[in-house]
């Protein structure tokens, strides 16, 4: 069983939410950017940018987390997330680019 697990909180342009969780944040982001199923919730929004996560090292812990999440009204929600990432950036924007390294010379 993994040992560590993620909650996350994807949005549309239009702040449609959809919160999950996973052991593998960067291929469940993947996933979401790149939809099998055209039909489900997420794929049917354009809900494909991460905008908030937590990390916990048990995964019953992160599941928790997920229905308390979940529960509250979607002002709290968004009450967390501008709380976090004001300007609501896709967190995983630049995954998977090459990072540019620094010249030792300049």
């Amino acid at each position: 069983m993994p040992s560590y697990a993620y909650v996350y909180i994807l949005a549309s342009t239009f702040k449609h939410l959809y919160i999950g969780v996973t052991t593998n944040l960067q291929l469940r982001v993947w996933q979401h950017k790149n939809p099998k199923d055209n039909s489900s919730f997420a794929a049917r929004y354009s809900i494909n940018r991460l905008v908030y996560f937590e990390g916990y090292g048990l995964v019953t812990r992160a599941i928790r987390r997920e229905k308390e999440l979940k529960g509250w009204l979607r002002i709290r929600k968004i009450e967390l997330i501008v709380g976090k990432n004001p300007t609501w950036i896709d967190l995983s924007e630049e995954w998977g680019k090459p990072i540019k390294m620094l010249d030792p010379d300049a």
